[in-house]
């Protein structure tokens, strides 16, 4: 009879979800396992920091994300240094928008999630796996959402059986939408999306790709007061990832440097001869 490996045992009935291992075991951990009580719609999410605004959009070989640093808490500046996009697995990347607490404990949860996956079916989950395991996590937050607490989140990764950049956005009640070209979630979207329908075309490189990403947040943040642009005086610049057949790799911070100085260069020359 050939003895039965204890660390496998406990991992076949752990299963390859950790979030449903969770469920089953400690649902008290789960970020959707926070109740607040009797406290009036709204209230909550004025009390809490929000993140704003995430772009993503695709060039030739890959996809590309990146965020602001703003938080608000109402009319508030709760942080000008908040990160708001990060990678998900070596091929993939997550941006959240929406209740800054609750976002950060699900992409923590997310990461967990993939990197147990791999550990127990020894491979790497689809990059669609990836996009409705995230779904599944946004819908476990719906009651929270319906309190004011909403996380709204942006996925994109390299798809290795399509050998193509994707991305997806979603709805508070875990609604999955595949997007194309180029997209943006959080209060600036309108006129980050606004900025990436004139700059955006096909066959993009990743030098104009980055450029673009920088060029649409500093549009948002001139409309949306909840939008943070480049900052020259605080030296804080957007986060911005690729993700391409190498894998994930975040953007320098000397290179957005260089680019966010280019930019308030031409606008201010535009200016002037306006």
């Amino acid at each position: 009879m050939v003895p039965t490996d204890p660390a496998h045992t406990v991992a076949a009935e752990a299963g390859s979800s950790f979030s449903e291992h969770l469920s089953r075991h400690h649902p008290e951990l789960l970020p959707s396992a926070r109740r607040l009580g009797t406290a009036p719609a709204g209230s909550a999410s004025a009390a809490a920091p929000q993140a704003t605004t995430i772009v993503s959009l695709t060039y030739a070989g890959g996809v590309l994300m990146a965020g602001d640093r703003r938080a608000t808490m109402g009319n508030m500046i709760a942080s000008r240094h908040i990160r708001k996009v990060f990678p998900a697995d070596s091929y993939s990347v997550l941006g959240i928008a929406g209740t800054a607490g609750l976002a950060l404990d699900m992409i923590r949860l997310f990461q967990v999630e993939l990197e147990h996956y791999e550990k127990i079916e020894g491979t790497p989950m689809s990059l669609d796996g990836k996009s409705n395991r995230l779904a599944a996590m946004v819908r476990q937050n719906l009651p929270l959402a319906l309190q004011g607490l909403a996380v709204i989140p942006l996925f994109a990764g390299f798809d290795l059986e399509r050998h193509t950049g994707r991305m997806f956005s979603y709805d508070v009640t875990g609604g999955r939408y595949e997007e194309y070209e180029h997209h943006s979630v959080g209060s600036g979207s309108v006129f980050a999306r606004g900025a990436l329908k004139k700059l955006w075309r096909p066959g993009l490189d990743q030098d104009e790709a980055v450029r673009i990403a920088v060029e649409s947040l500093y549009d948002a943040a001139d409309d949306d007061s909840a939008t943070g642009g480049p900052d020259l005086v605080r030296q804080l610049w957007p986060v911005v990832y690729v993700v391409n057949s190498a894998g994930m790799r975040e953007i320098p911070e000397r290179e957005l440097h260089q680019l966010a100085e280019d930019l308030v260069s031409r606008r201010s020359a535009a200016g002037r001869e306006a």
